[in-house]
């Protein structure tokens, strides 16, 4: 995970604020004694028992190698002719209306394990729950996923949100703290166990379930989740560590980006993703994207996700 330099909208600048181009469309269980400190009353939501794959889930779900935009920023394009968007879900309705339209899948981006400032529910994740911020993000600071009595309600109503909307899918950002600074000492089992309840209660609201990033836990959670959310794993040589999802034949959704420090140009995305080069490449979808994953995408020809012509 590149908690630290992870791009996002900027403050002011909401989803609720992007312009769609007009070139687009014609148109549950209780929470461990620990986590709930002063005996405060547990959630009755999603059950903590992790919940497999069946052969027929009652959701949709990505297929491996899927052609895919990820747009948190700038004018909204949905003109690619792609199979899948992920969005924000602060967007209208109707942006995931019309991309239904066209027979495309839409993933709503929720941020579980921080509280961003600048979201319309900041006020609902009470100061005790509240940790360092994101080195590179100030107004944003992590969440301490023990307490699911006090994260879990904000965080359903989020997924709620998502469903409300028609969205497809839910892309759970900054689901590390674990291994983070985050001004609270999680463990690994911390982590795994919010992971899973998170993607119990989107399954209960009929939405697929995208780890993002974590690659740490890949291993324990492949039977938990959909699909996966992955950044920079080229650039830091960590790719292989997704080799479990892709075994299982998910789709692993990747994005390796362009802009700022010792990133990647077009030539070395499309050395590194290679899967003549690299194996685990065969069927991830990658994309090469600028830092403030605006509406502008490269992939490389003939590679899974890479779309037909304009996508």
């Amino acid at each position: 995970m590149r908690s630290t330099t992870r791009p996002r909208t900027a403050p002011g600048a909401g989803p609720l604020a992007l312009l769609l181009l007009l070139t687009a469309c014609s148109a549950s269980g209780p929470p461990d004694p620990s986590e709930a400190p002063g005996g405060t009353t547990p959630v009755p939501i999603a059950s903590t028992t992790p919940v497999g794959p069946t052969p027929s889930p009652a959701w949709w779900v990505p297929e491996a190698g899927t052609s895919w935009q990820w747009q948190l920023s700038g004018p909204l394009d949905l003109s690619l002719d792609v199979a899948v968007y992920d969005v924000d879900r602060e967007v209208p309705a109707t942006v995931v209306e019309q991309l239904h339209e066209r027979g495309i899948r839409v993933v709503c981006y929720v941020s579980v394990g921080t509280v961003e400032d600048y979201r319309d529910d900041a006020a609902a994740f009470p100061p005790e729950v509240r940790g360092e911020p994101l080195p590179e993000w100030p107004d944003e600071r992590w969440l301490d996923v023990r307490r699911w009595d006090l994260v879990g309600p904000p965080l359903l109503r989020r997924f709620d949100e998502c469903r409300d909307k028609g969205f497809d899918a839910v892309e759970a950002d900054n689901v590390d703290a674990w291994v983070n600074d985050s001004g609270f000492d999680l463990t690994a089992e911390d982590q795994l166990r919010f992971v899973r309840r998170l993607a119990d209660a989107a399954h209960e609201r009929g939405l697929a379930f995208g780890l993002k990033n974590d690659l740490d836990q890949v291993t324990d959670l492949v039977d938990d989740v959909d699909f996966a959310v992955v950044e920079e794993c080229a650039r830091y040589d960590e790719c292989d560590r997704l080799a479990p999802l892709v075994a299982a034949g998910k789709a692993v959704l990747h994005v390796e980006y362009r802009d700022g420090d010792d990133r990647l140009d077009d030539e070395e995305f499309c050395r590194l993703t290679d899967p003549a080069a690299d194996p685990v490449f065969t069927g991830i979808s990658s994309l090469l994207k600028n830092l403030d994953l605006d509406a502008a995408r490269t992939t490389c020809p003939g590679r899974a996700g890479a779309g037909r012509p304009g996508g």
